[in-house]
């Protein structure tokens, strides 16, 4: 098959591209680089300038330099109903360029849209807690970003998300928790889960010490998004548990460099805080996971029993509560090794506490992370889930 990968996020694209290419399909992969993060891509599609200069730059060169490489696929897949930094009216008129000049057009679902943001504050939906709608209440993005939720709430560009889903041939989820999204929208027909794709290949994993003294604990963020991530939350656990043992922690903070320099700088690290508001380990997290490296980060059981990853019998992991908070501690199973991490300060200090005061979890742990990645999320695996899908879709 011949795909365009339209866009990209935390290199999610890139490893599709590199399990896709490896089954025998020409891929290319058409991306704005994800800002400072800089990720690989064949097609560079940022904005060169700032403001409407920046976005007529763009657009015209959608139109004119760049159009050839918009025709002739059998799959494009974006990333958001917003598939390029323009305003609405554009995207959709790129839209039905992409749908005249191709076989099918597909979303992989791995970000924040419409649906997202009802499932997450839906008092009825199945996501017990998220970073909009904690206990009930709204949650920290809700109240330090509300104009996220106005933006995609108000037209015109609500009324693309929604005529967007309605056209689009399908999607393909990357999390558990945007499969409940994309449910709002799509018939099971028309969508399936397909994993975030991790290429191994390229990550040897690292040997951990079998009791690290003292637990470099490393905190990778985009400091914009400390709200939705909680990673806040996380650091400010963190120093606390590393001030009650002192000499048996150190916390390491990366934020906002390039992906080539983040890699470099967590391969040194014991233990990787992700984020504190998922169910899902997310890309990361997993990638922290094929080096070996243990994570904190959302494993809920809603996760493990929707992707028919099985549990240890005898064994009773640590708990934290339906509401997220809190954390009662117990055995980790290696068969689900992501530490789920409480939302709660208090909670979430307990849990590094525990992990300060047994170091000799996280190698083993660790040894399981790439065990899991190796069955579940080796971007081959998951570029066959794709591929199965979008050849059932385009018949």
């Amino acid at each position: 098959m011949k795909i365009l990968l339209l866009n990209d996020a935390s290199n999610c694209h890139r490893a599709l591209a590199a399990g896709l290419r490896r089954l025998g399909c020409e891929v290319t992969l058409m991306s704005s680089g994800g800002g400072f993060m800089q990720t690989e891509r064949d097609i560079d599609i940022s904005r060169r300038f700032p403001g409407p200069a920046g976005g007529l730059d763009l657009w015209l060169r959608l139109n004119t330099v760049l159009a050839p490489k918009l025709k002739g696929y059998d799959v494009v897949s974006c990333t958001n109903p917003v598939m390029v930094e323009l305003k609405p009216t554009r995207n959709r008129q790129l839209f039905n360029l992409l749908k005249r000049n191709n076989r099918g057009v597909f979303l992989t679902a791995l970000g924040t849209d419409l649906p997202w943001i009802e499932e997450c504050l839906d008092p009825q939906g199945k996501m017990r807690y998220n970073e909009f709608r904690l206990s009930g209440a709204p949650g920290p993005l809700a109240l330090e970003r509300p104009e996220i939720i106005r933006a995609w709430q108000t037209s015109p560009l609500s009324d693309w998300t929604n005529e967007f889903y309605e056209r689009i041939d399908g999607a393909v989820t990357v999390l558990y928790e945007y499969n409940l999204s994309v449910a709002r929208r799509l018939s099971p027909e028309k969508f399936a889960y397909g994993g975030i794709p991790v290429d191994l290949s390229a990550q040897i994993p690292v040997e951990l010490p079998d009791e690290p003294s003292p637990v470099r604990i490393f905190l990778g963020r985009h400091s914009h998004r400390m709200a939705e991530k909680g990673t806040d939350r996380l650091e400010e656990a963190a120093r606390r548990a590393i001030r009650r043992h002192p000499g048996k922690g150190e916390l390491i903070i990366v934020e906002n460099v390039t992906y080539a320099e983040y890699l470099r700088q967590l391969k040194s690290a014991h233990l990787v805080i992700d984020q504190a508001y998922s169910f899902t380990p997310a890309t990361n997290a997993l990638l922290a996971m094929g080096y070996g490296i243990p994570v904190v980060s959302g494993g809920e059981p809603e996760f493990y029993d929707f992707i028919g990853q099985p549990r240890t019998p005898e064994i009773t992991p640590p708990s934290i509560g339906r509401d997220g908070t809190g954390f009662t501690p117990g055995t980790f199973d290696p068969l689900r090794p992501v530490i789920n991490t409480p939302v709660d300060v208090d909670g979430m200090t307990a849990m590094f506490e525990y992990i300060l005061e047994h170091p000799g979890i996280l190698r083993p742990l660790g040894e399981a992370s790439r065990r899991f990645v190796e069955r579940h999320n080796a971007c081959e695996t998951v570029a066959s889930r794709f591929l199965e899908f979008w050849r059932s879709r385009l018949g």
